[in-house]
C-alpha cells in the first residue's frame, strides 16, 4: 500500500496548488485496449497507470472509487476500483476476462457516450464528473459529437495522449467550435512510465480548475 498513499499525498499536494481540495468529483477512466495498446497491457504499464488515476479518485470522490471503462472497436463498463482491490486489477478483471474485446481497432465514441450515459442518465448528480481519457493515437474525428453534446453537462475530458503515434484530432480540442463551455483538454506523453507523479498530476489538472469556474458560471454546475 505504500506506493498508492505516496501518490495520494502527491496527488494532494497538487490539488491543494490548483486550490481544488475542497471539490467533490466523481472520477472516471476510459483505457485504449486496441492492438497497438498490447504491450502497456502485458508488462504492467496500464495497471500503474490505474493506480496512478485511483490516486487522483481516492481525493477527490466521495467513495474514493474509480470508474473504468476499456474500448477497441467495442466498449466495457468495468468494475469499479477502489484502494482496497486495485492490485492485479488490470490482469484480473480485464486480460483474464475472455468476455472483453480487446486488442482490435479503435473507435471512440460509443464509449463516451455510455459514459455520458452513466453520469447524467443512470446516475445523475449536480458534483462534477472527471473523465481521464488515455489514448496511444489515431482517434476518430468523430469524436467531436460526444463532446459537443456533453458541453452542458457537468463533465470534464481530460485526454492523455501516450507513445509517439499521431495525435491530430486530440490536438485540435481547444479550437473545437459548437460548445457551451470548453469541456476537454489534451496533453501528450511520450512514456508514461519516465514521467513523475508530480508533473502526470500537475498535467491531468491543468484545465480542469478553469471548466469548474465557467461550469458553475454558466449553471452547469
Amino acid at each position: 500500500m505504500a506506493t498508492i498513499s505516496l501518490m495520494k499525498k502527491t496527488a494532494g499536494v497538487i490539488l491543494d496548488k490548483k486550490k481544488l481540495t475542497d471539490v467533490v468529483a466523481r472520477v472516471g477512466l476510459i483505457l485504449d485496449i486496441s492492438g497497438s495498446m498490447r504491450s502497456l497491457y502485458k508488462n504492467g504499464t496500464v495497471q500503474k497507470v490505474v493506480e496512478r488515476i485511483l490516486a487522483v479518485a481516492s481525493q477527490f470522490d466521495d467513495d474514493g472509487s474509480l470508474d473504468v471503462w476499456v474500448y477497441d472497436n467495442e466498449f466495457s463498463r468495468l468494475k469499479s476500483v477502489t484502494e482496497r482491490d486495485f492490485e492485479n486489477y488490470v490482469e484480473d478483471y480485464i486480460l483474464s476476462n475472455d468476455l472483453i474485446h480487446k486488442f482490435g481497432r479503435n473507435d471512440e465514441p460509443p464509449v463516451m457516450e455510455d459514459a455520458i450515459s452513466k453520469y447524467t442518465v443512470e446516475e445523475p448528480g449536480k458534483e462534477p464528473t472527471f473523465i481521464v481519457f488515455i489514448n496511444d493515437g489515431g482517434c476518430k474525428r468523430t469524436i467531436k459529437k460526444p463532446i459537443v453534446a456533453s458541453s452542458n453537462k457537468p463533465i470534464f475530458w481530460q485526454f492523455v495522449g501516450i507513445g509517439d503515434s499521431n495525435f491530430e484530432v486530440l490536438e485540435k480540442l481547444d479550437t473545437m467550435e459548437g460548445r457551451f463551455v470548453d469541456n476537454a483538454n489534451f496533453f501528450h506523453i511520450k512514456d508514461i512510465e519516465k514521467v513523475s507523479d508530480e508533473e502526470l498530476y500537475n498535467n491531468l489538472l491543468n484545465e480542469f480548475p478553469q471548466w469548474l469556474e465557467e461550469a458553475k458560471t454558466k449553471g452547469i454546475l
